[in-house]
């Protein structure tokens, strides 16, 4: 079981950004996926999350409006498009799930929660600077 985060570099302000999140090892619709930017000093908080099954999406409000996550079954990779970038979205965004049957859905921002069989990316750096 494999999580591989790709596609951060560095923009200006107002630009975009996809993220892929590349899975193996497991069958991408059985598990929710959620997005966690660690930014420098600072400790590493949900900010988007795509439930397992009918993929319902949850946002943080400090992203709502320019991040949309998805998910492509064939490919087996999960997108977090990033619109309006702004400088405190600078951060190594980190995707992640939980194996255990108890974690199948998110129900917000923050996933996993429990501590229970997580798989964890490497992470991706996002840098947004004039």
């Amino acid at each position: 079981v494999r999580l591989v985060e790709s596609g951060g570099g560095s923009v200006q302000p107002g630009g975009s950004l996809r993220l892929s999140c590349t899975t193996s090892g497991f069958t991408l619709d059985n598990y929710a996926i959620g997005w966690s930017p660690l930014a420098p000093g600072q400790e590493r908080e949900g900010v988007s999350c795509i439930s397992s099954g009918d993929g319902i999406t949850y946002y943080a409000d400090s992203v709502q409006g320019r991040f949309t996550v998805s998910r492509n079954k064939h490919n087996n990779t999960v997108y977090l498009q990033m619109d309006n970038l702004k400088p405190e979205d600078t951060a190594v965004y980190y995707c992640a799930t939980a194996l255990d049957q108890r974690e199948r859905v998110c129900s917000g921002v923050d996933y996993p929660v429990n501590g229970r069989l997580e798989i964890w990316g490497r992470g991706t750096l996002v840098t947004v600077s004039s």
